[in-house]
């Protein structure tokens, strides 16, 4: 499946759901799961049911497992086979992409770590900077924690920072942690994993020098409002292969970089089985695959500006769009 957060304006104001993209469409789970409960007649209490079997948030629909999957697969089948647009109460079960404001398939995670995985990307790192990568890149994946209440989804506005001049994308691609788990082995890892979605991670290039030089960061160079872009889906792991994804980034139409998930020297498995080390795992916690191959302006020299649009796209995902403004008392 590929499954969005999105809102909806109601009487009593804007309301935020999840569902499953179909196309240009989007089919509400947890109304859908209602219209097929009430069809089977087991149950005078559909919609109690349908909130404890898919809740209409994502992190309680991940954490419902095995068990929320099966109930939101068998609502959307019901669904399709019979060409359902509304639930038997009158609930929208349609809505057409174009209608609804799509957010970050998690708008708010429970956590946010960011890692370096590929290997193209450090030796392009070496190749700008003269520096050679640290052995102890290559012992054990090294990762960054950010802030989740950063977090913006699929066009939506990236507001510059007024301390920086040279502000880049970096095209990424993360996980969600599926479910609860700690010292998680590498081979049973991908039980793991809830799904895969495109990742933004903005970053202010001239303020990482100074950061890292006194052995703690990044800081503001990676930490600021906006700057964690996600979206526009998520996407189940039974629909995707991401050992060898194409991943490309354009500005205003124009490819700058083109990349391919096969150069991960650190596979998502193996960060897990890192990361789980005396540390517990939960529903809804994002972990990010780092840059790409020359995944951002800062590997070419050539920078983003006030005005222009981001658009990072990966295969079997989609692509994530974003409008790069200048804040107005910048």
């Amino acid at each position: 499946m590929k499954l969005v957060t999105f809102e909806i304006d109601t009487p009593a104001g804007r309301l935020r759901r999840i569902g499953s993209l179909e196309a240009d469409k989007i089919i509400d789970l947890n109304w859908a799961c209602g219209a097929h409960l009430h069809a089977k007649g087991e149950t005078g209490r559909v919609k109690e049911i349908a909130e404890a079997l898919v809740p209409p948030d994502m992190i309680g629909f991940m954490a419902g497992g095995n068990m929320s999957r099966a109930a939101a697969v068998a609502a959307l089948d019901y669904c399709k086979a019979n060409s359902l647009t509304r639930g038997p109460n009158g609930e929208h079960l349609l809505f057409e992409l174009s209608a609804v404001k799509l957010l970050a398939p998690v708008p708010r995670p429970n956590s946010i770590r960011d890692t370096l995985s590929f290997e193209g990307h450090m030796i392009n790192f070496e190749r700008r900077t003269g520096k050679k990568t640290p052995p102890r890149w290559y012992e054990a994946p090294v990762y960054y924690k950010g802030n989740p209440d950063t977090v913006i989804g699929h066009d939506d506005d990236v507001h510059w920072p007024d301390y920086t001049e040279k502000l880049d994308y970096e095209l990424e691609f993360g996980i969600y942690i599926g479910k609860q788990g700690v010292n998680i082995s590498a081979e049973e890892a991908s039980d793991y994993i809830g799904g895969y979605t495109i990742f933004n991670d903005i970053s202010a290039r001239d303020i990482i020098p100074a950061e890292v030089s006194v052995f703690l960061g990044p800081a503001k160079a990676k930490d600021m409002d906006y700057g964690n872009i996600m979206g526009p889906c998520l996407v189940t792991p039974d629909e995707l292969d991401a050992s060898n994804l194409e991943m490309s980034a354009r500005i205003n139409g124009e490819e700058w970089s083109r990349g391919n998930s096969n150069d991960m020297y650190w596979s998502f498995e193996q960060i897990i089985a890192h990361i789980s080390q005396s540390e517990t795992l939960y529903p809804g916690d994002f972990i990010g695959s780092g840059t790409v191959a020359n995944g951002c302006g800062d590997e070419m020299d050539r920078w983003i500006s006030p005005g222009d649009i981001v658009e990072l796209e990966v295969e079997g995902i989609g692509i994530l769009r974003n409008r790069i403004v200048r804040n107005q008392n910048s």
